[in-house]
């Protein structure tokens, strides 16, 4: 029997590994593990378009193409242990897998407020289930909103809150500016006052230390002491990637999932992340390894180490190409979006407006060295529109040299 792939995740990364298997040739059994006993779906309308009410949950799955129709599904359960020397994973209720190629996919899950208080009416939004339930909250009249986090996230579901009608919708962050951490102040101000404009309050420099009610939330305790009236608490305070059952050999964990160039794990062939856990240098930029949450990075990751992974299989070479992605995002807020492309966070101490003005549609250049690494539309489809066009530039982008 060809060689055997265990898939280690069942959402978008997990599916495009396997698919991405398949047309690099690999014929042998592939088992795609999954905790969540849904099909792999699209996660970024769950803050936007399902919230609001705009797209129905089922709209969310993906098609798996016609050439994985012969893979296994074991959704579900989880992964809990893997022995990479003896090239095995162990299941959730004490099965053990055998593979020739593992694909790490296990992503990320919501870092959760570590204060006192109740958990009823805190929520988070990464899987379909936090979604219905977050929508049935906020749907119910009067509702007041605290966000924590003034994140991609954070923001997102301030904006969808405010478009159902919610009483109040107030983020709170301990920094001064929302998403100044990927923008930079310039386009953080502006989105700051296109939020407040909407209807959205901020409270920023403060952090909350703790929650009032009983059985229920009923206010956000601030760090000065200060109590905001709430019926629904959102935690949007970052992600903790899913690497725990890995522990025990020998990798580097310390944030995702450490791979080399080719995304190969521990220095094992056989071994491939992909998806927000992996943590990868990329050679478009400074080759410092990095994880990356962005909607294209799961296929941009699963066809390089698939290619990677099924030549090993084969008997082949990886080959020399680096894998080497230009990471893109957008962020749907309100009646404007956010667009970039390249690594803008790379680029903050060197920001220029190359078109358009922060008040009305902008696009915003991000520097290093004084050669261009990204670039963030704000605004509407012109806006978005005009930062496209700078993809063949930073396509063209070298790896510095020392």
């Amino acid at each position: 029997m060809s060689a055997p792939v265990v898939v280690a995740g069942a959402s978008m990364a997990g599916l495009r590994a396997a698919e991405q298997l398949r047309a690099a040739g690999h014929l042998g059994p592939i088992t795609l593990i999954g905790e969540e006993p849904h099909m792999p779906y699209n996660r970024p309308p769950l803050s936007k378009e399902v919230l609001a009410g705009k797209a129905s949950f089922e709209s969310l799955a993906f098609r798996p193409r016609a050439a994985v129709a012969d893979v296994e599904w074991r959704l579900g359960t989880g992964v809990v242990a893997a022995d990479l020397d003896r090239r095995a994973v162990e299941l959730e209720d004490g099965e053990v897998l055998p593979y020739a190629g593992l694909v790490v996919a296990t992503g990320m899950r919501p870092r959760r407020l570590r204060c006192p208080g109740p958990l009823d009416g805190r929520h988070t939004v990464r899987t379909i289930d936090d979604a219905r339930g977050l929508r049935e909250a906020l749907t119910r009249p009067g509702a007041r909103v605290v966000v924590v986090g003034a994140g991609f996230i954070g923001c997102e579901v301030a904006a969808t809150a405010v478009t159902l009608g919610a009483a109040r919708v107030t983020v709170v962050d301990p920094m001064p500016l929302p998403m100044v951490g990927p923008l930079g102040d310039l386009l953080a101000k502006a989105l700051l006052k296109r939020h407040e404009e909407r209807g959205v309050d901020f409270l920023l420099g403060t952090g909350v230390a703790g929650f009032e009610g009983t059985d229920h939330v009923t206010g956000v305790v601030l760090g000065d002491g200060t109590v905001l009236p709430a019926d629904v608490v959102v935690e949007s305070v970052g992600s903790i990637a899913n690497t725990e059952w890995l522990d025990g050999n020998g990798l580097d964990l310390t944030d995702g999932v450490l791979t080399d160039e080719h995304l190969r794990v521990g220095g094992r062939p056989e071994v491939v992340a992909v998806g927000d856990v992996a943590r990868f240098p990329n050679a478009r930029y400074d080759g410092v390894p990095r994880r990356v949450e962005h909607w294209s990075i799961p296929t941009d990751t699963a066809k390089h180490a698939a290619r990677v992974l099924a030549a090993h299989l084969g008997g082949a070479d990886a080959g020399p190409d680096p894998f080497a992605p230009l990471p893109t995002f957008w962020s749907d807020q309100h009646d404007f979006r956010l667009q970039s492309f390249g690594a803008p966070g790379l680029g903050l101490g060197d920001v220029r407006v190359l078109d358009g003005d922060p008040d009305g549609d902008v696009l915003v250049g991000y520097h290093t060295g004084g050669r261009l690494v990204g670039v963030v539309a704000l605004g509407g489809q012109a806006a978005a529109a005009a930062a496209a066009r700078y993809r063949a530039e930073l396509l063209k982008l070298p790896a510095p040299t020392a």
